[in-house]
């Protein structure tokens, strides 16, 4: 027969490392048009405010660039650059038309420098020169990944009528580009020599550098979005992203970011979910002790602070022999509301014989003289 034992976190050392720290609220962004903060490990939405609102963008927009672009080339590509993209505006790079540059230097022009004409130069190499082809190709992505909010008209970002995503979208993107172990690497660096060290790109990610565990993602401005921004941070365990569209000001948006990082990053602690440590006692036939169970592994895990935990433990009333240490007689669990967070087996902590024949008569025979002697007196 087994029973089963649910324990809430509510006291004890262990509900006292899960519930540590003060859970404030998420602050309030009063001049970002919209913000969003997930964990990016687990896909815990921390705080938000008209995450869905369908804005313009900026050049995060690149990020879609690049990992529709390194679907049809590789980074030590060399490609040729076309008139058109050589002549994008605003933010750029020394391009010109019929200028060979390895597919890398443009990633780095567009995603550090958030260069306009290295986006175009890389959505017309990958695409035989049709812009719009590509486009569709980036439209088409977003589908894929659930980016609902999203419709892309530029591979640059600049503003253009339609050219919309939201706070929730962008997190997203932000995602899947930081699975590019290329885009992880080259959105960290706060500056890079390009066309074999003629010319230095410099980040517009003022935070890189500034704030401890900030590892990019990227900026973005215009007129009709604002300064805007995806940046992740990463801690032990796990790694936070945040979004703010359509902020007044470079400082402002700066300030604003460092706020919810500050804020995302207080909401955890890691806590020993499960300690190798006895869970229960499980009774043993023959008058034999009780058995000790452990848990197999501890397990150290972030968690968010102020969530209840509950832990369950399954575990043998009674034990049948022999039993031999190490043997798996049951488990814990640790659960925040639906979620199962860790389970372990539980062990026997000993070794149990079955006593022989002669063991066992002696075993009932005094029991037969206690329970006479108890009735007797």
């Amino acid at each position: 027969m087994r029973c089963v034992s649910v324990k809430s976190f509510v006291s004890g050392s262990l509900a006292a490392l899960a519930l540590a720290g003060t859970a404030h609220a998420a602050p309030q962004l009063a001049d970002a048009r919209a913000w969003f903060v997930v964990n990016g490990t687990n896909g815990e939405v921390l705080a938000q405010h008209d995450a869905h609102e369908r804005v313009p963008i900026a050049s995060i927009t690149k990020l879609m660039t690049v990992i529709v672009a390194l679907q049809h080339l590789q980074p030590d590509e060399i490609v040729t650059v076309t008139k058109g993209a050589a002549q994008v505006g605003e933010s750029r790079i020394p391009l010109h038309a019929g200028q060979r540059i390895s597919v890398h230097d443009l990633l780095e022009g567009a995603l550090i420098q958030s260069a306009n004409n290295a986006a175009d130069a890389l959505a017309a190499a990958a695409a035989d020169g049709d812009i719009p082809t590509f486009v569709g190709w980036m439209n088409a992505r977003a589908r894929q990944l659930g980016l609902h909010d999203t419709h892309f008209v530029r591979p640059d970002g600049l503003d253009a009528p339609g050219h919309v995503s939201s706070a929730r979208d962008v997190a997203l993107l932000a995602r899947v580009a930081m699975h590019s172990p290329v885009v992880r690497e080259i959105v960290a660096k706060r500056s890079a020599p390009i066309e074999n060290g003629a010319f230095t790109v410099y980040t517009r990610n003022d935070l890189l550098g500034v704030v401890t565990g900030v590892i990019g993602v990227k900026t973005g401005h215009t007129s009709a979005a604002g300064w805007c921004e995806v940046a992740a941070i990463r801690r032990p365990g796990y790694t936070i992203y945040a979004v703010v569209l359509g902020v007044p000001t470079r400082t402002q948006r700066n300030d604003d970011l460092e706020q919810l990082l500050d804020w995302s990053v207080d909401q955890y602690r890691p806590v020993w979910l499960v300690r190798k440590r006895v869970y229960a006692w499980a009774a043993a036939p023959y008058g034999r002790k009780p058995v000790a169970l452990v848990a197999s592994k501890p397990s150290l895990q972030v968690v968010r602070v102020r969530a209840p935990l509950v832990e369950r433990v399954v575990a043998p009333a009674l034990v049948s022999l022999p039993v031999i240490r190490g043997e798996v007689l049951g488990r814990v669990e640790i659960w925040r509301g639906r979620k199962l967070l860790v389970s372990r087996p539980l062990l026997a902590a000993r070794s149990v014989s079955k006593p022989g024949v002669g063991g066992r008569l002696s075993f009932y025979a005094g029991r037969t003289v206690h329970h006479l002697f108890s009735f007797l007196h």
